[in-house]
């Protein structure tokens, strides 16, 4: 039996038991939307990153694996959500400056639908080897798909996409018999790699680099406009005479058109603060990226740049949009 104030004091935390579970439920976790799988690049980065920014924001950051046509779907679902800061988009070149440019309706406009609220890395697609194919250096490489015409299928990891539109340039450049081989990604591009399914394939540096450590495959040449940190050995397209492609990809969050300025601000100071911190630096640096925070406006600049060089190779190789 209870006597009567303990019994009032036990109601009383019931009562307030009682109305915290709902209004701590009732709290809204931000949704940090990634346009592909779980266990790739992208996901790996997103999951880093929404660790350092939860406690700066003080609200728990979830990462959406939203896949599917290449970060399209992911797109779609930021221009349709509610602009309350609730729902971002981690993404990198492919769907914000690219796709917009090669399908006839995307279902979104970056530069209208979407707001900046910052970059953190950039990073660039090398050509990689498969353990089949004897060539150690890029001449090499040039020199045996001559003397091999019709084994030429070079995966990509999405159709479409600057590595599709990096083999073209090849071909045409070094006059190769070489053909895109589009994956869904670029697991199982490597995947196929890896099995001697295919000679070559080209795709950024970090979706590489865990396989060249460990002796699988050998990255060739890079694009960028100077050698990359985890890959010090490896020249550049520039120094083996091919210019033009110095333009390096980036990372970026975004969020729906219309989000408070309050919200961004937060943000945009939050991953300011996580892009600083020497662990993710190293961490990503590790990935083969080159980190550093890039504000809105210079993530806008950044994007604009891209899109300009990337839109006359698109135009140039004569690709007519999906």
């Amino acid at each position: 039996m209870f006597n009567r104030r303990e019994f009032a004091v036990r109601a009383g935390v019931a009562a307030v038991a009682g109305l915290s579970g709902p209004l701590v439920q009732a709290r809204q976790a931000i949704q940090l939307m990634v346009g592909f799988p779980a266990g790739g690049g992208t996901d790996v980065i997103a999951r880093l990153l929404a660790e350092k920014l939860q406690p700066l924001l003080d609200e728990t950051v979830v990462v959406d694996n939203r896949p599917g046509a290449g970060g399209q779907v992911a797109a779609q679902l930021l221009k349709g959500a509610r602009p309350d800061g609730h729902t971002l988009f981690l993404s990198h070149d492919h769907t914000i400056s690219i796709l917009p440019q090669v399908v006839k309706n995307a279902g979104f406009e970056p530069h209208t639908d979407f707001i900046n609220l910052g970059g953190f890395a950039s990073f660039v697609n090398g050509l990689a080897v498969s353990p089949g194919t004897p060539a150690k250096t890029f001449d090499e490489f040039v020199a045996w798909m001559r003397a091999h015409p019709g084994r030429g299928n070079i995966g990509v990891p999405a159709p479409a996409s600057t590595p599709e539109f990096l083999v073209q340039l090849l071909a045409k450049r070094y006059q190769l018999d070489l053909v895109s081989a589009p994956y869904k990604g670029s697991a199982p591009m490597i995947a196929d790699m890896l099995g001697n399914q295919i000679p070559a394939g080209v795709g950024s540096v970090q979706d590489f680099i865990e396989n060249v450590r460990a002796g699988k495959l050998n990255v060739l040449a890079v694009l960028g406009g100077q050698r990359q940190a985890a890959l010090p050995d490896v020249p550049t397209f520039a120094e083996l005479g091919f210019k033009g492609l110095e333009d390096m990809p980036y990372y970026g969050i975004f969020a729906p058109k219309g989000t408070p300025q309050a919200f961004v601000n937060r943000f945009t100071q939050a991953l300011k603060r996580v892009v600083a911190m020497p662990d993710v630096v190293k961490t990503l640096s590790d990935m083969g990226l080159s980190v550093g925070y890039m504000s809105p406006a210079e993530l806008a600049r950044r994007e604009a740049a891209y899109r300009k060089v990337w839109s006359r190779i698109i135009q140039e190789s004569g690709f007519k949009p999906l």
